[in-house]
C-alpha cells in the first residue's frame, strides 16, 4: 500500500452518515434479479484519475501527484495507489490506456518493454484484489505523431506503429483478463476537407478495425471489441461520429456482428442526441455494448468529463441500459475527472463515492420504472393499430395498395396525442 490516501479505510454503506459514505449505494441490494453491484458493473478510469495533470485548452497542470514522472518506480507507484483507491472504493474493474500505465520509451521497444513490466507487475496487483480488467485501449492521439489520425494518418509508417500498439494492448487485455477491448479513435477524423481523402481514410479506418477483429480471433480473445463514437474536438469532423454512423462503417466493412459500443455520455450531447438516445439505438441496432458515465458543462458546451450529478438523466439511461438486457461484458466506467481546483486526494474518493450514489439512484429509479410497467405499457398502446392484420398486411404491400385501402376505407385519419407531458410527469414520481 502508498500512504497517498492517509491508510483511509473501505467506505460503507451508511445512510445516516455525515462522513464520507455511500448513500444510496448499496452493493447488495437486489433490484430486478441481481444485485446492484452486478448492475452497474463499475470501473475507474485510470487516465482522469491517476494520469491527468489537471490542465485544460487554457491553463496548465494543476495537480501535483508524487507519482508524475517517467520512471518504472513511479509507475509502480501510481498502479499502487490506483489500487488503494479501487480497495476504498470497493470497485470491481479499472480501464486504461498503455500510456497511462508506462513510461514513455525512448523507441517502440523500450516503450513496450516498460508496457509488458508494468502489466506483469498489474496482473500482481489483481491477484491481491477484487478488482478486475473491464477493457484495455491504447493512446494513439496524444503523442505528435498522431497530430493527423492513427489508423487514417496520411503516413503508412504511422498506421505501422499503430497496429503495433493495438496489437500489444490486445495482448495485455487478454493476459489481465479484460473483457472487452476498445478503440477510440481520438484524431481519427479531419481538420479540413483542403488536404483530406475522405475515401482513402475511411478505407483505411476500415481495414484497421478488421485487422483488429481478425487479430482477436487469431489470439482467441473471447473479449467484446468495443467503438466508441465523438463527433467532434478535437478533429473538427470524426468518421465515428455517433452510434448510427459508426453502425453504417460496421455494415460497409461487414463488421456488424463482431463490433459493439461504448458510448459516452458527453459525446453523444457532443453530437446533438441526448444519452439515452444513443443507447436506445445501439439496443436497437444490436450493438450496445458498455457505457462510460459522465458530463458535459451544459453552459461552456465542450467535453469537460465530469463526475455525473443529473439523477434523473442518469436514470433514463438506465433504463434504456435495463430495456437492452443490461450488461454483459460491458459496465459502467467512470471517465470522468475532478475539476482542476480540486487538489487533495480526499477529491478523488469524493468523485467517484459520489457518481455511484448517482448512478445507484438513477438505476434503483429505472428499475422501479420497469417493474412499474406504465411507460412500455402507453408505448405499446400507441403502436397498438400497427398489430391488426391490414396494417401488417400494408408493410408487405405496396403504393398501390395503401392508396386502394385509403379510397375503399374512405379514410380521413385524424392525429392522436403522444402524451408528452403525462409520460414526463410518470417519470418524475420515480427521479
Amino acid at each position: 500500500m502508498s500512504d497517498f490516501f492517509n491508510n483511509m479505510q473501505p467506505l460503507q454503506f451508511d445512510p445516516e452518515s455525515q462522513d464520507l459514505a455511500f448513500r444510496h449505494y448499496n452493493p447488495d441490494e437486489m433490484l430486478i434479479g441481481k444485485r446492484m453491484e452486478d448492475h452497474l458493473r463499475f470501473s475507474v478510469a485510470y487516465w482522469h484519475s491517476f494520469a491527468w495533470p489537471g490542465g485544460d485548452p487554457f491553463g496548465g497542470q494543476t495537480f501535483d501527484r508524487p507519482w508524475f514522472g517517467e520512471t518504472m518506480a513511479l509507475a509502480k507507484l501510481k498502479a499502487d495507489v490506483a489500487f488503494d483507491m479501487f480497495s476504498i472504493l470497493g470497485i470491481p474493474f479499472f480501464c486504461w490506456h498503455d500510456a497511462d500505465i508506462r513510461p514513455e520509451g525512448a523507441d517502440f521497444k523500450s516503450s513496450r518493454r516498460n508496457f509488458e513490466d508494468m502489466v506483469d507487475y498489474l496482473a500482481l496487483k489483481m491477484e491481491s484484489s477484487e478488482t478486475q480488467l473491464l477493457w484495455g485501449t491504447a493512446n494513439m492521439f496524444s503523442h505528435r505523431r498522431f497530430m493527423s489520425g492513427a489508423a487514417t494518418n496520411p503516413n503508412p509508417d504511422v498506421f505501422a506503429w499503430s497496429a503495433a500498439t493495438v496489437k500489444l494492448c490486445l495482448d495485455a487485455t487478454q493476459k489481465l483478463g479484460g473483457e472487452n477491448y476498445v478503440l477510440w479513435g481520438g484524431r481519427e477524423g479531419y481538420e479540413t476537407l483542403l488536404n483530406t481523402d475522405l475515401k482513402r481514410e475511411r478505407q483505411q479506418a476500415g481495414r484497421f478495425l478488421q485487422m483488429v477483429v481478425e487479430y482477436k480471433h487469431k489470439i482467441g480473445f473471447k473479449g467484446a471489441i468495443l467503438v466508441e463514437p465523438k463527433p467532434q474536438e478535437p478533429s473538427k469532423h470524426q468518421y465515428d461520429y455517433d452510434v448510427a454512423t459508426v453502425f453504417g462503417f460496421l455494415k460497409e466493412f461487414g463488421l456488424e456482428n463482431e463490433v459493439k459500443m461504448n458510448i459516452e455520455q458527453g459525446h453523444a450531447i457532443l453530437a446533438g442526441h441526448s444519452f439515452e438516445h444513443e443507447l436506445a439505438l445501439a439496443s436497437s441496432l444490436g450493438i450496445f455494448g458498455s457505457i462510460d458515465m459522465n458530463r458535459n458543462d451544459y453552459q461552456s458546451g465542450w467535453d469537460t468529463d465530469q463526475f455525473p450529478n443529473n439523477v434523473p438523466e442518469v436514470a433514463l439511461a438506465y433504463y434504456e441500459v435495463l430495456k437492452a438486457g443490461g450488461f454483459t461484458t460491458g459496465g459502467t466506467n467512470f471517465d470522468a475527472k475532478l475539476r482542476r481546483q480540486s487538489l487533495d486526494p480526499i477529491d478523488l474518493i469524493a468523485g467517484h463515492a459520489g457518481a455511484m450514489d448517482v448512478c445507484a439512484r438513477g438505476l434503483k429509479a429505472a428499475a422501479a420504472m420497469i417493474e412499474d410497467g406504465t411507460l412500455e405499457t402507453m408505448r405499446e398502446e400507441r403502436y397498438a393499430n400497427w398489430n391488426t392484420p391490414q396494417a401488417k398486411a400494408m408493410l408487405k404491400g405496396s403504393l398501390d395498395d395503401a392508396a386502394a385501402r385509403v379510397e375503399a376505407e374512405n379514410m380521413n385519419p385524424e392525429p392522436i396525442s403522444g402524451r408528452q407531458e403525462i409520460l414526463e410527469n410518470i417519470v418524475n414520481r420515480f427521479v
